[in-house]
């Protein structure tokens, strides 16, 4: 059944009146004659009644009126539910613990009125986040994508940077550095359980162990970060990577210590991606922010070369 059938009938019923409906409708009288015979010939009825100054309602009519106003409520309410900015910006921020949660956190805690969901697409390496976004399942994600893999239809922008460092427990012989060299981590074992082969991730712990000759491994189960922390207290050889913006919590007895990678400085770049064109304004307030709050990172940085330089 057609819509705009419908609101012409409505509109006519309202004004009782074919032309004051065109009116209405910015449309000719012979646009609404037209339609109004159309949804007649579809119902099989006659719902209005000619007269010489104007129509009325058929029984039929009046019996079909109130069907179609709530028929034009119901598509009403459903254009609104997607008109930018009447629901909330869906953004997968991959972990809620690392430096694009944290950053939409901190975008969020000000502006409590802006209506966002953060979400976890963390089964999707960034091509299947990437596919998301453009099939509206979300509307951006936080991504390392090569530029070249960025597909046709979504912008990215890269706006987040996440130096890394290194966390120790306090009996590893790191422990007190104020800083180190990625190359001072070659002969320490790095275990970052969960990396998963196939994701951005995996590629770019692949890129920085044969750039500085280290020993990053996912090997055994992972039982989460708490899991991790505990292992790394308790050994004076284990060490993992963080990011700067990542939000870590240990008990205090832990004694942990986050330690600058320096000379160079290993990056891990997270692209914006979102729909080409979007307006949603809270996507766009987001975006001013993480450009106006972007941190300034040291000159010797270091990035996979399949990163965004």
């Amino acid at each position: 059944m057609d819509v705009e059938a419908l609101r012409t009938f409505a509109a006519v019923a309202g004004t009782g009146q074919f032309q004051a409906a065109a009116d209405e409708l910015g449309i000719s009288q012979q646009a609404v004659s037209k339609r109004i015979a159309t949804l007649e010939r579809h119902l099989g009825v006659t719902l209005l009644v000619r007269m010489s100054r104007g129509s009325r309602l058929s029984l039929d009519g009046q019996v079909f009126l109130p069907h179609a106003r709530k028929v034009l409520a119901a598509v009403e309410r459903a254009e609104q539910a997607v008109r930018p900015g009447s629901r909330p910006l869906r953004i997968d921020v991959l972990n809620r613990r690392i430096a694009p949660a944290q950053a939409v956190y901190r975008f969020y805690r000000p502006h409590p009125e802006m209506s966002l969901d953060a979400v976890t697409l963390s089964d999707e390496n960034a091509a299947q986040a990437a596919q998301a976004v453009l099939e509206g399942t979300v509307d951006a994600s936080f991504r390392a994508l090569p530029a070249d893999q960025v597909p046709a239809g979504i912008s990215a922008e890269r706006l987040l940077d996440a130096p890394l460092e290194v966390l120790v427990g306090p009996g590893h012989p790191l422990a007190n550095a104020p800083w180190v060299r990625p190359a001072d981590l070659a002969g320490h074992r790095i275990w970052i359980p969960g990396i998963r082969p196939g994701t951005e991730w995996a590629a770019f712990y692949q890129a920085l162990s044969e750039a500085f000759g280290l020993s990053i491994d996912a090997l055994g189960p992972n039982f989460g970060d708490e899991a991790l922390m505990d292992a790394l207290a308790d050994s004076a050889s284990l060490a993992t990577l963080v990011g700067s913006g990542d939000r870590y919590l240990w008990p205090q007895t832990h004694d942990l210590r986050r330690i600058p990678l320096r000379e160079p400085t290993p990056v891990y770049a997270h692209l914006l991606l979102s729909r080409t064109g979007d307006q949603h304004p809270v996507l766009t307030a987001l975006r001013d922010h993480l450009r106006s709050s972007r941190q300034r990172i040291p000159d010797d940085v270091w990035l996979p070369d399949w990163m965004d330089r």
